[in-house]
Parts: structure tokens; sequence; C-alpha cells
């Protein structure tokens, strides 16, 4: 298992908040006078389908449907990195019938744009991540670079000669990247793609050197041995990539990013409907056939209390501030 997030806010939320909440009553069906949800809930994801947070929105939607009744239905909203889908979700009515699936870029929002259709730090009110994922960074089968150390080495005596592929300016692989970077000592060169999956037929095919992802968007090609791991952040190795060592292991220290996808609610919605959600959820994420979906991505189950979602929405934007200054971001 890897350290959910390296900071001191996150962990004590996880130790005080995670999967020890308690599970909601037995099952009541969801027509009850008064109940909610008494009608079909939408789920916007503001990314297009595949990728690692519509993966997890559709299948936490579907235990929410059959644990409350109702139907929770995912749409797919992306766009301008993520702003369209959010945008529409923060103009919903905050009625709990429409919730935002949300990743660790929203953090990242007030770095890329100069001006949002919302106010990113007031628009949601956090209900609870579903799952912590860690990076790795992952290299083409015919790379010359076996570990982590030779890689650093060549980046350190050719800078800017080493290229890593993202999704786009502003991705949270680009992010992640940048992050790699000032903890490495290294300068690389960054050839963005129109999406992740892209970045890694790069690598696949050559053209560029390295890319950084989530362990679920590579899983598939590293079982295959299209793609070498040299290493994966967290505190410790992760179950479904057993013989790939940590950045700390790998020689590396400072590298802390984890990625995390959660579910929220626009601003002013209940108290008593967050609530409800975050107890859903964690009672979803308890499932067996949820925890090996989960670590079959090669993640670990969310569950932290609202409180502690927000909480850890704050650290990471100033994290997130840091890396966008150094790492030279503009803002669109």
């Amino acid at each position: 298992m890897f350290n959910r997030h390296p900071h001191r806010i996150a962990r004590r939320a996880l130790i005080g908040a995670g999967l020890a909440v308690p599970f909601a009553g037995p099952f009541r069906p969801a027509l009850a006078q008064g109940a909610y949800p008494s009608r079909p809930v939408r789920v916007i994801v503001p990314w297009a389908p595949g990728g690692a947070v519509d993966t997890l929105a559709r299948r936490i939607s579907q235990k929410l449907s059959e644990q409350l009744g109702q139907t929770f239905v995912v749409e797919n909203k992306s766009g301008a990195t993520g702003t369209i889908g959010a945008g529409e979700a923060a103009r919903a009515a905050p009625d709990g019938y429409t919730l935002l699936a949300m990743d660790n870029t929203y953090a990242m929002l007030p770095y890329l744009f100069s001006r949002l259709p919302f106010d990113q730090a007031a628009a949601f009110q956090p209900i609870t991540v579903t799952a912590f994922s860690p990076v790795l960074l992952a290299v083409g089968e015919k790379s010359p670079y076996r570990d982590l150390a030779s890689l650093i080495a060549a980046a350190k005596r050719d800078p800017e000669k080493l290229t890593y592929g993202t999704g786009g300016i502003g991705s949270a692989p680009h992010f992640a990247t940048l992050a790699f970077e000032r903890a490495a000592g290294v300068k690389l060169y960054h050839v963005p793609y129109r999406g992740a999956g892209e970045a890694v037929i790069g690598v696949l095919s050559g053209n560029v050197d390295l890319v950084m992802l989530s362990p679920g968007s590579a899983l598939g090609n590293i079982r295959g041995g299209q793609l070498r791991p040299l290493a994966i952040s967290g505190d410790r190795r992760v179950t479904a990539l057993p013989d790939v060592p940590t950045f700390t292991e790998a020689g590396l220290q400072g590298f802390s990013v984890i990625n995390w996808s959660g579910l929220a609610a626009p601003k002013g919605t209940p108290d008593a409907i967050v609530g409800q959600l975050h107890r859903e959820v964690v009672r979803a994420l308890a499932a067996p056939d949820m925890k090996a979906f989960i670590a079959d991505l090669g993640s670990e189950p969310g569950g932290i209390a609202p409180a502690a979602f927000s909480a850890l929405l704050t650290e990471e934007a100033a994290r997130w501030r840091e890396v966008a200054a150094a790492g030279g971001i503009e803002r669109q």
C-alpha cells in the first residue's frame, strides 16, 4: 500500500475519517416520502470516456444506483481542461441531483486560466475522494534506461534532450513531470499531445522518451511488455506492480505526487445530502468487488470526510502553485 497523500493534513484526515466512517443503515427504498434520491442523479465527468476519472465514476455510480435504488447516470462533458463539465455542474441546482467527478486537475485550474467560468475555490461542496492513485514513470521497451538512476544521470548530462509526453499543457501528467524535474534537478523537453492515450503511444513508438501517469492507464502495456516502469510514487510498492520500486527506493527523495479522483456537489447542497452521499460512497468502497477493482488499477480506496476533502483541495492548490511558478506555466 502507498501513502494516500504525502502531506500531514491528508494523513490526519485519512486516519480520522477514512473507511472508519460508519456504513449507511439498512436499505430503504429511495421513493419513500421525502427520501433522497427520488429521481435519477447526474454525475458529470469533465473528461472524455475511458480515462481513469471516467472509469471510477462509472463504477461508483453503478454501486450507488444499487444501494440507493435510483440511477446515477454518468455524462461526459469534456473540453478546456475539465472546465466545461465543471462549469455545467457549478451552474446546476444545489439539490443533490447533479454531481461532479473531479480529480487533482481541479486544484491546478487557477494556474492554467486567468479567468474561469466559476469560482474555483467556492463553487463546490466536496463529498469524498473515491480513490488515490500513485504516479509512475515509464519508458518504452526499447529504451536504454533500465532504472531511474540512469535516466536521471542522462537528463543531467544533456538538459532538455530527454523528452516526455503528456495529455497537454496543464494536464495532471504535465504538472507531475514538472514536480519530478524539481525533485530530480533535471530539465526535460515537453511534448504535449491531445490526450494521455496519445502520449503513451508516443512512448511506445519511440517518439518521446518517457511518460508519467497513473498505473490504471498503463497496466495493459506494462503487463504486455511494451512499457517499462522505472519508479512509482508513494511510500510502499503497489500490489498490482510489486516489482516496481518507489521513487525513494530508486534513489530519488522528495517526489511524493499522488493522484486522486473524487465527487463534489454544487455549493449550497444540503449537508444532509452531502453526508448521505459520503456514507454511501464509503459503503460502496468497502464492497469486496470494489476493493478488487480499485486494487487492480494500482490504486487505493478513498472515503475521507467532506471536511478532510476540502482541506486536501486547499493543500493541493498551494502545492501546485509552486510547481506552476517553477515550471513557467502561463495562464491562458
